[in-house]
């Protein structure tokens, strides 16, 4: 992967409200609550889309954000067209952070989790009880403890989505929750009727349905558990992502004094201290110092480069060895990391084409199905009377919970948002960016890949490929033994490589003493009473000196 963080940094933007007399384009970020399934989703959209200037509008589920472009657009009014839709909205004025970011990603996903596993396990923890004993005992107390089961789960597991569908009838609007509310709750009263009617000796010869009513809630909590976890798992990636910058920096004051603070306060012009070891908490420029960074984060190049005076350094880096002092270029919440952030988030909640005609059909496929219900009702309400037979109306009523119960596809309005989701998060993970779902929809299409990577490919970390002898008086497994002895005592990537290729030899790299490393030079020890220097060559990777004779070149 390669990232040119220079452009990155020309695409940042402060979230900001636009002015109401500009002119000038500009996108608005807000911050969304209510939203339950696809549904909410067309609806918040429909109603940012028809407000005026606005020129597109996105709004993510997984996310619960909006995100508006256009011209002319006040946030203040975009805001309150969300709430009269009948969702929560606030605006977003500044970019998060990447720790406010991650922490607010872990504890949705991990609440959403909770929430939905409690209920998986309290409506299935009923349903199976009673299935068994539907199945299984038929004493004149069995409906009394199936009803009262029953009765148990619609109250401690129906609550959730009841209020889901009470919060969309008062919006005048349906989602998924509205069909299933209805179906399950058909099936309770129905069943309720049943048994109210045999306790006054009514014999209806009709089956009672409290074992399905239970059980559609448990069944559809649980597919909302395995989804939530499925999310949290994508989500996983972008917060590793995001630890990637530091949440706090080493500031160093006029005195030569430093004092820790977070990287969100660090403005411009700030002087940071980055010590061995430790990460780049701010894109800037090196003042003092020399060391070796690991920019891999974003150039995807796993040889650490040379760093010195004046030369720029980017957040998320890792400083290998030398003692850095450097001038922070940008504000601690406008970072490349942030950015980056950014585009990935921004990727999972953009929408690919099969996506928007998923969610045009979410949006008419609830009233749909429960107009075909009311259509199911009036007519076998038409045969039972025509007939005279009160059990051709039972049966209308069971043909109607059937229509609804069968009619639930929540994956209509959840497969392709998670695909996306986990596509763009996967790919973060393994160092490739998603700039946009239509974009991954296109690359699903591609049969050929050209690369162009100055003449390499790469899998993210050094190892040795090749060791050129120079002196005849070692062979290669005496100098890769003697260079990985003193390589162990080093932190710097092509040292891990090199302990790495002596162990998969079969090789035991012996202790190394009067251990020295020269940051940008090298590392010299003693081994086994050899002077063992490893540093730079001008044709490898590094060129190894045995007793001040070089024995070895070693590419990787």
């Amino acid at each position: 992967m390669f990232i040119d963080f220079h452009f990155l940094a020309s695409q940042g933007r402060i979230i900001h409200p636009c002015m109401a007399d500009s002119h000038d384009a500009c996108t608005i970020d807000l911050k969304l609550s209510g939203l339950n399934c696809a549904a909410c989703v067309s609806k918040v959209e429909s109603a940012l889309a028809a407000s005026p200037g606005v020129e597109d509008a996105t709004v993510s589920l997984t996310q619960s954000t909006a995100t508006v472009q256009g011209r002319n657009l006040d946030a203040d009014t975009l805001a309150e067209v969300v709430e009269a839709a009948g969702y929560g909205a606030s605006v977003l004025v500044h970019r998060q952070t990447p720790a406010e970011l991650r922490s607010e990603l872990e504890e949705r996903q991990h609440q959403h989790e909770r929430q939905w596993r409690r209920r998986a396990v309290l409506g299935l923890g009923v349903a199976i009880p009673m299935f068994i004993l539907h199945w299984t005992v038929h004493a004149p107390w069995t409906p009394w403890v199936l009803a009262f089961l029953a009765t148990f789960a619609v109250i401690t597991v129906g609550t959730g989505f009841y209020v889901s569908a009470w919060k969309a009838a008062k919006n005048r609007t349906t989602n998924m929750d509205t069909l299933i509310s209805i179906g399950a709750s058909t099936a309770y009263v129905f069943s309720l009727v049943l048994f109210i009617l045999e306790l006054t000796g009514v014999e209806t010869g009709q089956p009672m349905y409290f074992t399905e009513a239970a059980a559609l809630f448990g069944i559809i909590s649980l597919g909302h558990w395995l989804e939530a976890r499925s999310s949290a798992r994508a989500g996983s990636a972008v917060r590793e992502l995001l630890e990637l910058q530091p949440e706090t920096a080493e500031l160093l004051e006029d005195d030569g004094s430093t004092r820790e603070v977070p990287s969100a306060d660090v403005q411009p012009g700030d002087r940071l201290l980055i010590r061995p070891g430790a990460r780049v908490p701010i894109d800037g420029i090196i003042l003092e110092g020399e060391s070796d960074l690991d920019e891999s984060v974003v150039t995807g190049e796993p040889i650490p480069v040379q760093r010195g005076v004046d030369d720029p350094v980017v957040s998320g880096s890792m400083n290998t060895t030398g003692r850095l002092v450097i001038e922070a270029l940008v504000d601690g919440r406008n970072t490349t990391v942030a950015r980056i952030a950014e585009l990935v988030t921004g990727a999972m909640a953009s929408k690919a084409g099969i996506q928007r005609l998923a969610d045009k059909v979410s949006s008419i496929f609830v009233p749909t199905i429960l107009v075909i219900a009311c259509i199911t009702l009036v007519c076998w309400s038409i045969l039972a009377i025509t007939r005279g037979d009160a059990l051709t109306f039972q049966s209308g009523v069971i043909a109607v919970v059937t229509v609804l119960i069968i009619s639930c596809p929540c994956a209509l309005g959840l497969a392709t948002p998670m695909a996306i989701m986990v596509g763009a998060s996967e790919s973060s993970r393994m160092g490739i960016l998603i700039k946009s779902a239509p974009a991954l929809e296109v690359a699903g299409n591609a049969r050929h890949v050209i690369f162009d990577k100055t003449g390499t490919l790469t899998v993210g970390r050094p190892r040795v490929t090749d060791i050129e002898l120079i002196d005849s008086d070692h062979d290669e497994a005496a100098v890769l033994r003697l260079a990985a002895a003193v390589e162990a005592s080093s932190e710097h990537p092509l040292a891990k490589a090199l302990v790495d290729a002596a162990r998969e030899r079969g090789l035991d790299p012996p202790g190394a003493s009067d251990f020295k490393a020269t940051a940008g030079q090298g590392v010299v020890g003693r081994v086994d009473g050899h002077l063992v220097e490893v540093g730079r060559d001008e044709v490898a990777t590094c060129r190894v000196l045995i007793d001040g004779t070089p024995a070895a070149r070693i590419t990787m």
